[in-house]
């Protein structure tokens, strides 16, 4: 389970509509609990995504462009990382978007990502955010629905 308050979920889908029609992403900074994961911040990020960036990875669709895939800059990734355990949290996952597509994993995010991570995507169809779901990888690396709690701010 992934608990966030109502501002997240807003800055989330803030940022979804405002780089519409690409691909948005983020990093959920929080902590982890025995009840699942709460989030203390999340913090939109430039979508790095391009043809040389894509040249990285395998597969058919490394030609693609950030309508169809994200990537978070591995400089940004190490600043957050360091900022996260100065404030003795962690990043405990990463938002993104699907423009004109529904918020369910792609093979491409599922190579790419790492467990232990809750990977939250938000379905962009025309411009406007619709639904947002959160997915965390099994054992066997396939992603599975995780649930989401909203919490008050002000517990956070």
């Amino acid at each position: 389970m992934i608990r966030l308050s109502q501002e997240h979920l807003q800055t989330i889908r803030a940022h979804a509509e405002s780089t519409y029609p690409d691909e948005c992403c983020g990093i959920i900074l929080g902590y982890l609990a025995n009840e699942g994961k709460t989030v203390v911040e999340v913090i939109p990020t430039e979508n790095a995504w391009n043809t040389e960036a894509g040249a990285e990875f395998l597969g058919e669709r490394t030609a693609e462009s950030k309508r169809r895939q994200y990537a978070i800059a591995p400089e940004v990734m190490l600043k957050m990382q360091k900022e996260a355990r100065d404030r003795s949290l962690n990043i405990i996952g990463i938002f993104h978007s699907h423009p004109d597509h529904p918020a369910i994993p792609s093979e491409c995010d599922r190579l790419y990502a790492w467990q232990g991570y809750s990977y939250i995507i938000v379905t962009v169809q025309n411009g406007k955010a619709g639904e947002l779901r959160s997915w965390s990888l099994d054992d066997r690396h396939q992603f599975q629905a995780e649930a989401i709690e909203n919490i008050k701010s002000d517990l956070v």
